[in-house]
C-alpha cells in the first residue's frame, strides 16, 4: 500500500502516545463514534494498551441532531465528552488530534500538528460526510448534519427565517422565508422535515403574531421512487401520508440539479428557499484522504474479520468499512458500527480472529408525533407502538444514565406541552472559510449570513 498521504513536510520525532507502552500490545482507535467507542470498551480493563484519537472532544450521537436543528434538544443533550466515557479504564489513553496520514511502513498514526502515535494494531472508525455527488460547491449552501456546529447554524437560520418573515411584508420575500427543502428521502430526510413542520405548525403559532404557521413551506425532495428505500413499501407509503398530514410536500423521483443562495433548482424549476437541507447520502470521511484504496462511497473493502486485505494489522469498521453480508452492502447504521466494535474488540483481547455477523435489532424511523416505523424479521410496525420503540432505541443508545434520563424527561415535557425549550438564536459571525474540500475536512459548511452562529461549548 503506497504511502502517498504523507504530508511532504518534516513531522520531527514527537511521540504522542499519552503514556508509556511498554510490552503491551498497543491498539490504536481513530475515531469516537459507535464503533471506535465500542471497540475501546471491549479492551477496558485488559492488558492490551488503547489510545482513541479523534479531532473533537466528544461522542456525538448525530441520529439526534435533527432535533438540535429543530430545537427540541440541547447539544449537550447528545454529546458525551469521550474523556468522561472513558475514564475508569485505566489502560486507555485519549488524544485530541486530527489525523493527517498514516505511516504503514513504521506503524505510525501521523497527526497535523506534526506528532505521531506508534501502534501495532490499527483500527479506522472514521465515520462519514454528506456525499454530494461530484458538487460539493453545494455544501456552503444546502448543509447537511455531521456535527454540533451544522445542528446549531442551521436552528440559527430556520427560527431566523420566522424572525424576518414576522416583519417582511414583501409577499415574494416572505414566502421563501417560510419555506425549507430537504433533499433526501432517507430515514434522516424524513425526520428532519417531520421535526420542521411540528416545529412550525404547532412550536411556533403561538410566539408570532403576524404570520400564520401555515404558510410555512416545507419540501421533501427525493430523486428515487419512494421513501425510506431500505424499508418495505408499505412503511414507505405511511411515512409519505403521515408527511402529508403535517403538510410536507413531498416530491419523488424529482432530481436537485443545482443549489445556490437561497435558492434550489428540482426538474429544472427554482425553489426560493432561505433553508436547504441536505441529507440525500453519505461517503466515507478519511480513508481516501489517508491512502486507502475505497469503493464509490470512499469506504474501505474489508476480509470477514474486518481486516484490510494487504495490510497486517489494520481493521476498518462503521461508516469507513464497506462489508458486504448476504451479498449486499451493510447500512450505515449505529447499531452496526456498534456491533463492528464489539466484536472486533474481543477478538483483538483473545488475540485472534473470526468472521463478523451483524444481526439487526430493527430499522426504525420516526415521522412526527405517533407517527413511525419499525421493522425488524417479519415484525412490521407503525403508528404509536413503533414511536414509542423509536424513542426508547434512541434513548437506550445515549452515552451514560444522566443523558438517558435528560431526553426521556425532555420528550415528554414536549409530548405534553408542544413545547421546545431551546429555541436560541445564536449571534452572527461572518463566514471565515471557503471551499467545499476544507468544509469537509473540518466538518463545517460556511454559510450566508442568514443564520450564521458562533459556536460556544455550553449547552444550548
Amino acid at each position: 500500500m503506497p504511502d502517498h498521504a504523507i504530508p511532504d513536510r518534516p513531522l520531527g520525532s514527537v511521540d504522542r502516545t499519552p503514556a508509556a507502552v511498554g510490552e503491551a500490545r498497543h491498539v490504536v482507535i481513530v475515531g469516537a463514534g459507535f464503533g471506535g467507542l465500542a471497540c475501546a470498551q471491549a479492551l477496558a480493563g485488559s492488558e492490551v494498551r488503547v489510545t482513541v484519537v479523534d479531532r473533537r472532544n466528544h461522542h456525538l450521537f448525530q441520529s439526534l441532531l435533527y432535533q438540535v436543528a429543530t430545537a427540541a434538544l440541547s447539544p449537550a443533550d447528545i454529546a458525551s465528552p469521550v474523556r468522561s466515557i472513558l475514564s475508569r479504564a485505566a489502560n486507555i489513553d485519549v488524544v485530541m488530534g486530527e489525523v493527517r496520514a498514516i505511516d504503514h511502513a513504521g506503524h505510525r498514526v501521523l497527526l497535523a500538528d506534526g506528532g505521531h502515535i506508534p501502534y501495532d494494531t490499527l483500527v479506522l472508525a472514521t465515520g462519514s460526510v454528506y456525499n454530494y455527488f461530484g458538487h460539493d460547491e453545494w455544501a456552503r449552501h444546502a448543509p447537511g448534519l455531521k456535527s454540533i456546529r451544522d445542528a446549531r447554524r442551521l436552528r440559527a437560520r430556520l427560527l431566523r427565517s420566522f424572525e424576518e418573515a414576522e416583519s417582511c411584508a414583501v409577499c415574494g420575500r416572505r414566502s421563501a422565508l417560510l419555506t425549507t427543502v430537504i433533499v433526501g428521502g432517507g430515514p434522516t430526510g424524513v425526520e428532519m422535515a417531520g421535526a420542521v413542520a411540528e416545529l412550525a405548525r404547532f412550536t411556533l403559532r403561538r410566539d408570532f403574531r403576524r404570520i400564520d404557521s401555515h404558510e410555512a413551506r416545507i419540501i421533501l425532495v427525493e430523486a428515487g421512487p419512494r421513501l425510506l428505500a431500505a424499508f418495505s413499501p408499505e412503511s414507505s407509503d405511511y411515512a409519505a401520508n403521515s408527511l402529508h398530514r403535517l403538510g410536507v410536500e413531498v416530491r419523488l423521483g424529482a432530481k436537485v440539479t443545482d443549489v445556490s443562495e437561497g435558492a434550489v433548482t428540482i426538474d429544472g424549476a427554482q425553489v426560493e428557499a432561505a433553508t436547504l437541507i441536505w441529507a440525500a447520502g453519505i461517503r466515507a470521511l478519511e480513508p481516501a484522504s489517508l491512502g486507502f484504496e475505497v469503493d464509490g462511497a470512499g469506504r474501505i473493502e474489508v476480509a470477514g474479520d474486518l481486516s484490510v486485505p494487504g495490510l497486517a494489522d489494520v481493521f476498518a469498521l462503521g461508516d469507513a468499512a464497506s462489508f458486504r453480508q448476504d451479498d449486499g452492502p451493510l447500512p450505515a447504521l449505529a447499531q452496526v458500527a456498534r456491533q463492528q466494535g464489539t466484536h472486533l474488540g474481543q477478538a483483538l483481547l483473545a488475540g485472534t480472529t473470526r468472521p463478523f455477523r451483524y444481526v439487526s435489532r430493527g430499522d426504525t424511523a420516526v415521522i412526527g408525533r405517533h407517527a413511525a416505523v419499525f421493522e425488524t424479521g417479519r415484525w412490521r410496525l407503525r403508528g404509536r407502538f413503533a414511536w414509542l420503540l423509536w424513542a426508547l432505541v434512541h434513548i437506550y443508545l445515549l452515552m451514560g444514565f444522566d443523558r438517558r434520563l435528560q431526553v426521556g424527561l425532555k420528550w415528554l415535557w414536549r409530548y405534553a406541552t408542544f413545547e421546545r425549550g431551546a429555541r436560541l438564536i445564536d449571534e452572527e459571525e461572518p463566514a471565515t472559510r471557503s471551499g467545499p474540500g476544507h468544509s469537509i475536512r473540518d466538518g463545517e459548511h460556511p454559510r450566508r449570513r442568514l443564520g450564521t452562529a458562533r459556536e460556544r461549548m455550553d449547552g444550548d
